[in-house]
């Protein structure tokens, strides 16, 4: 695969270089944009493709700001002609007149990107160029839409379908782990001695999508842990002085931290298909692999507490286990899903809360958004799928037996368990 992405770069390379660029240094930047979307010369959309490319991220914020509204106001569709394609293929539905309203419904923003990703490296420049819109546009209602153009485009083309799930490990390249260190999103590596301990032993995992036009990025990776029995700290499971087991000893797959990487893909979810091919991948290779389980965060658990005036007290463990079960058994949003988002996430998935652990993070960051407390999510394989099926029919929340009676006898003493508790999510 490597051989194949270096040798089809050589030729993109070569191609690209052909291309003379002098004619473009008077130009503007929105100039070549035009010239890129009439053009019909293969050689000069590469060109016009590669300068703009190259100049977009030397623009100062003014000027990008600039660049959008150019694509929101400029290239948006013309309402009366999608009306006017509407109605001639309502009148008359054919082939043609369908194609017509097809092409009238898609702003010419959308060709646009498909255009300047003609360009070598491209791909990984406009999910660049994505994290700079969703920087600069996040309170302006005219880039939104924008936005909606990039994800529908990028939802393609980043399907599951052409991610590569790749293990890294500690003889990974060195720009590779590096990107792990800078990635981390979940618990901070504090060093490369800490990234070592994190994947050189028998007992660690880590596993990452790439995507072949971004061959050297990792869109989302996981780590995971290798234990006898399930694991209720994650001080404990990165500890200096713990002693590793062997693979072949353990019956746990503790998955304890996932990092998206990419800005710029925000909202194009991979974690679903990550967590469900490694658990699949490390069944078939480590047999006595029996239990799938997550050592999680709950990043909005302070400020769920804090809007609805519930007890918090971290030095009395029981009371935060009990505060914790009815937040995630009770705790939703306006819109019926779980009021935690890291709980929309592996409910989704298909997963089950298992676990409660009031002392699970001690770290300044898990004392601060959750008291410490720790929730393990259950990856039960035989019955994933159907979970998930449940879950997006019904949003019930589907916990053990003990969560959900702790949830019960808490919900009697601060709020009730019959009415959603709404709140604010992050």
């Amino acid at each position: 695969m490597t051989l194949l992405a270096d040798l089809l770069a050589t030729i993109f390379d070569r191609r690209a270089a052909s291309v003379t660029t002098g004619s473009y240094d008077d130009s503007s930047l929105l100039e070549m944009v035009d010239a890129l979307m009439v053009t019909r010369s293969e050689t000069q959309v590469l060109g016009l493709a590669r300068e703009i490319l190259a100049r977009f991220p030397k623009l100062t914020d003014e000027q990008k700001l600039a660049f959008f509204r150019h694509l929101a106001l400029g290239m948006d569709i013309d309402p009366q002609a999608v009306r006017a394609a509407l109605n001639a293929y309502e009148a008359a539905p054919s082939q043609s007149t369908y194609r017509a309203f097809l092409a009238a419904a898609e702003p010419q923003r959308q060709e646009l990107v498909r255009r300047l990703n003609q360009a070598p490296n491209a791909t990984a420049a406009l999910v660049h160029m994505r994290t700079d819109l969703l920087r600069l546009g996040r309170d302006d209602a005219t880039l939104s839409a924008i936005d909606l153009d990039f994800r529908h485009l990028f939802v393609s083309w980043f399907n599951r379908g052409f991610l590569v799930l790749r293990p890294i490990s500690w003889e990974s390249p060195a720009h590779i782990l590096e990107k792990v260190i800078a990635y981390e999103a979940v618990h901070e590596i504090q060093s490369w001695d800490d990234l070592r301990r994190r994947l050189a032993p028998e007992d660690r995992r880590c596993f990452a999508f790439f995507h072949p036009a971004m061959p050297d990025e990792p869109l989302i990776f996981v780590e995971v842990a290798l234990t006898k029995g399930r694991a209720s700290s994650i001080q404990a499971l990165l500890s200096e002085d713990r002693t590793p087991i062997a693979a072949s000893d353990a019956d746990t797959a503790v998955f304890y931290s996932i990092s998206n990487c990419q800005p710029g893909l925000a909202q194009i979810s991979f974690g679903s298909s990550l967590i469900k091919q490694v658990a699949t991948d490390l069944a078939a290779e480590q047999d006595g692999l029996k239990t799938f389980v997550t050592l999680s965060p709950m990043p909005g658990l302070r400020k769920w507490s804090d809007q609805i005036g519930a007890p918090w007290d971290p030095d009395t463990p029981e009371t935060m286990q009990g505060l914790a079960a009815h937040y995630l058994v009770n705790a939703k949003r306006d819109d019926g899903l779980p009021f935690d988002p890291v709980a929309r996430f592996h409910l989704g998935n298909g997963a089950v809360i298992s676990d409660i652990y009031p002392t699970g993070d001690q770290s300044p960051k898990g004392l601060e958004q959750s008291g410490g407390v720790m929730v393990s999510y259950y990856y039960d394989l035989a019955k994933v799928t159907a979970n998930q099926e449940h879950y997006i029919a019904t949003k019930d929340v589907q916990a053990l037996p003990s969560v959900k009676t702790l949830a019960k006898a808490t919900a009697g003493t601060i709020g009730t368990n019959e009415t959603p508790l709404h709140g604010q999510s992050t």
